[in-house]
């Protein structure tokens, strides 16, 4: 991308966003004396705002642009399904504008302002070795700065007894309900499991610690592989899990198949949102109709699945069970978690009535008698 840089000269560097949005058309150069209601406005016009100030003061200033991004109240009486769309739609408002606020960064990953933080193992962690300049939103390079540090800190897991150390752009087990009905739900056998979709490789690292002889985990993400295999390697699990990639099911067949999709049907619009939203549920679709085919004769599937989306008006009770019944399948058990993530608690949330209500499933599937396998 390039800008002017007030002398007359047009300047250029590479543009670095993970969510893959477009460089911005117009650019405007900004620093220490660019207040809050200015910068709103330049911002919800498309006119990006290159920072050459103070960063603390970025920070602010962009705390003060959420602010006036938040303003707007929720739409009173609306249903659960509009206030979800009426949600995504603030939420990618949000991003948009927020966005706007860019910081340049010099090779290496320096950020060439004053009381900047040194953010290079962050920044190569999550996008590698960089020997050119760019340029990033301060709002990714603060999505960047946390992972960073949960990745530092890890992620205490109560069903592993340690933690699990998640990599940018690959979604935490911060929620532990669907991580405890795997520890909990009753094994077919200690044969061989298959964790489709595995993340950071917590429920095949639950699997493994729970007696599971061979665990085979896949996934299609590199950074989600790199992660995966990160925290089986720590957890002295590696002659256990198998990291593989693969787009859902490994070759040949196991006792159990546990897969955790995103719960939500929709278009993801960040790489982390892919954990959440599933576009026309081709991942929850894929793992049913191909279970059979990978279940060993006894065997079971585990499909662990909030009912956010019910709740919600995106997919009802009926289609899940439908969708069961097309693939062969039948419930043989379930088990059930509440909520304890703080957003169901959190009357503010435009959703905070179907999160309070949300539970999350673990369905025992076997193959129907029958049924083609």
């Amino acid at each position: 991308m390039c800008w002017p840089d007030g002398s007359g000269e047009e300047r250029c560097a590479l543009w670095r966003s993970e969510n893959g949005a477009p460089p911005p058309k117009r650019v405007l150069v900004a620093d220490d004396r660019m207040n809050a209601d200015t910068a709103f406005r330049l911002a919800c016009e498309g006119t990006a705002l290159l920072w050459r100030g103070d960063f603390h003061n970025a920070r602010q200033l962009l705390g003060a642009m959420a602010r006036r991004v938040d303003r707007k109240p929720p739409k009173p009486g609306a249903s659960p399904e509009q206030s979800f769309h009426l949600y995504r739609q603030a939420q990618s408002r949000r991003a948009r504008i927020l966005g706007m606020l860019l910081l340049p960064v010099e090779p290496g990953h320096v950020i060439p302002l004053r009381r900047a933080p040194d953010v290079r193992l962050a920044c190569e962690q999550a996008y590698g070795r960089c020997d050119r300049p760019y340029v990033v939103s301060l709002r990714e390079l603060q999505g960047v700065l946390g992972a960073g540090e949960w990745r530092r800190k890890g992620i205490h897991v109560p069903a592993l007894g340690e933690a699990i150390t998640p990599h940018y752009g690959v979604f935490s087990p911060v929620r532990g309900e669907y991580v405890d009905l795997v520890a909990e739900a009753p094994l077919p056998s200690q044969g061989t499991a298959f964790d489709i979709g595995t993340g950071t490789g917590v429920l095949a690292a639950v699997l493994a610690r729970r007696g599971v002889r061979r665990v085979v985990a896949t996934d299609l993400d590199a950074r989600a592989l790199a992660c995966a295999r990160e925290n089986i390697d720590r957890l002295g699990l590696s002659s256990t899990v198998d990291v593989r990639q693969a787009d859902l099911f490994p070759d040949g067949r196991a006792s159990l198949v546990v897969c955790n999709p995103p719960w939500l049907p929709g278009r993801a619009r960040t790489p982390l949102e892919h954990a959440v939203y599933d576009p026309g549920s081709r991942m929850l679709r894929g793992f049913l109709d191909g279970l059979s085919a990978h279940l060993e004769p006894g065997g079971e599937g585990w499909l662990v699945i909030s009912d956010l989306a019910e709740r919600l008006g995106l997919r009802s009770r009926t289609e899940l069970t439908e969708l069961f019944d097309r693939a062969g399948l039948t419930v043989v058990g379930r088990l059930d978690a509440r909520p304890l993530h703080p957003r169901a608690h959190d009357p503010a949330d435009p959703l905070h009535s179907a999160r309070k209500a949300e539970v999350t499933s673990l369905w025992r599937l076997a193959v129907r008698p029958g049924a083609a396998g």
